[in-house]
């Protein structure tokens, strides 16, 4: 496939009041008069790219708004803030498949500025993402996939956020491709779209023009790595930190809560996966497990991997990573002893296990999950100390 590549990550107009598209009627806040002026932006100081949002029915608003907002804001709002020139980047516009306006999950409703047929130009465009119902969706948005097809053929870049990458599949886009979307949704389009190279494990990833992103909120990384992509790192991070939000994540494991293994019927399967439940802490041997299905540990290991989709000793390693994400949710352990009760005595190599399963290290996790102390008194700079 031409150029074809992958690379893995992880209402209101977001802009203060007196800013470039900031909504009317709301008090600028105080800043030096220096930097209260108004300055016009920069016109031609670098190529403005067409952005085309889609929206969709009963979809998430979220990632419509988000990404808008981080299109609307590279090379304007950080400039701003700063008294300096803006320069604007991108240029965004919505559409919904017929221009009516679309309802979302949360019963907001959103006014498109047309519809698809009447979109003449455009580089990049974004799908937000849809609700569940994959079937439904794709009968109810059925136009939406030809025009698909008809802006990759030209040359657009296309993001799909969360399940919307089921649109991609669905027209064919996806297939022999890098993708990824949201790990709940993963199996199903796993099935449905064998061709797709899916890969949940990531935030975002692009091939041949095609990205996507794994969660409703990834549409933030993947609008900044479009950003990124186009405008260098030094616009997206200044975009992020005016924003104030995080540069794009890597992956999206540590957030995932996957069922261990698939429906089957295998009942002596079934039962080695109960047994592994309640003792993956300790010495867990092929020979052990072989022998307790009564089957030798060449037809024990064929049987496993056909039942539950997973190798007995991925599935022993996903066990014991799941039980040391709770223990580090819940807990204050010191690493060491998370490790011992999940099973392994070598702490560097479960550091490194554990880095490969969810992205992060074991503290990083910790830091980033773990439950906070609230206690009174901490929170001094909000005046709550006692």
């Amino acid at each position: 496939m031409a150029e074809k590549r992958s690379a893995g990550l992880s209402s209101a107009s977001g802009l203060p009041a007196g800013s470039p598209g900031a909504p009317r009627g709301c008090a600028p806040p105080v800043k030096p008069a220096a930097s209260r002026r108004r300055v016009p932006p920069v016109i031609g100081a670098g190529p403005v790219l067409e952005v085309t949002v889609v929206l969709l029915q009963d979809g998430y608003a979220s990632t419509a708004i988000g990404p808008m907002e981080v299109f609307h804001s590279a090379g304007v709002l950080w400039n701003w803030l700063h008294g300096e020139q803006t320069q604007p980047r991108f240029n965004v516009r919505t559409a919904s498949i017929d221009g009516g306006m679309v309802n979302s999950t949360s019963s907001l409703g959103l006014v498109p500025q047309s519809a698809i047929k009447d979109i003449r130009h455009t580089d990049i465009i974004i799908v937000a993402a849809s609700g569940w119902d994959v079937q439904g969706h794709i009968t109810r948005e059925s136009a939406l996939i030809p025009w698909l097809r008809k802006w990759h053929a030209r040359g657009a870049y296309i993001a799909a956020i969360c399940s919307a990458s089921l649109f991609l599949a669905e027209a064919g886009l996806l297939d022999g491709c890098q993708a990824t979307t949201h790990w709940g949704l993963a199996d199903l389009l796993r099935e449905r779209y064998p061709k797709v190279l899916w890969n949940p494990d990531q935030f975002v990833t692009e091939d041949s023009r095609l990205l996507c992103s794994g969660g409703v909120y990834a549409s933030i990384d993947v609008s900044l790595y479009l950003v990124e992509k186009f405008c260098g790192h030094e616009v997206a991070l200044q975009t992020a930190k005016s924003l104030l939000v995080s540069m794009p994540r890597s992956r999206q494991s540590g957030y995932a809560v996957l069922p261990l293994a698939r429906q089957h019927t295998d009942t002596p399967i079934r039962g080695i996966e109960e047994y592994m439940q309640q003792h993956f802490d300790g010495e867990v041997s092929i020979d052990t497990l072989a022998e307790r299905a009564g089957m030798s540990p060449r037809n024990f290991i064929r049987r496993f991997k056909a039942a539950t989709g997973h190798l007995p000793g991925a599935y022993l390693q996903t066990l014991r990573m799941t039980s040391a994400k709770e223990l580090l949710e819940h807990g204050s352990l010191p690493i060491q002893r998370v490790c011992s009760k999940i099973g392994y005595e070598d702490a560097a190599f479960f550091r490194r296990l554990f880095k490969r399963h969810t992205g992060m290290t074991p503290v990083e996790y910790r830091e980033r999950f773990g439950r906070r102390n609230f206690e009174r008194g901490e929170l001094v700079g909000g005046n709550v100390a006692g």
